[in-house]
């Protein structure tokens, strides 16, 4: 027997993270004194889904996704072309113009020191 949460899980699979368009109306069921429960058979949402989306609006005001924690990502290839043009464009340029030129284009911070 199949129940409208699994038929979803199958559908979206298990790593697939639900729209904002989705989280609304959990959100909004549970405002207006729904259990879990109810809000789950409703939306047709997993009910872990549903209990992680209320938890997390109770806890940070917010249903957005935040940004992953932990050390950031090496340079995107975008940048990393951009500093090579800004180097070769002139090689007279200071190490401080050109960290605060890729700055100011593309919002990546870099030092002007190799430590």
């Amino acid at each position: 027997m199949q129940t409208a949460s699994t038929k979803i899980c199958e559908r979206m699979g298990r790593c697939q993270e639900l729209s904002d368009s989705k989280r609304g109306p959990v959100i909004g069921c549970h405002l207006c004194n729904k259990s879990i429960r109810e809000i789950y058979l409703l939306l047709n949402i997993p009910r872990s889904a549903v209990s992680g989306i209320i938890t997390k609006w109770k806890q940070l005001g917010t249903t957005t996704t935040q940004p992953p924690s932990g050390r950031p990502r090496k340079m995107t290839e975008r940048g990393q072309r951009m500093l090579k043009h800004t180097v070769h464009r002139s090689r007279q340029l200071s190490a401080e113009s050109i960290a605060k030129d890729l700055q100011t284009l593309c919002g990546l911070q870099i030092s002007t020191t190799t430590e």
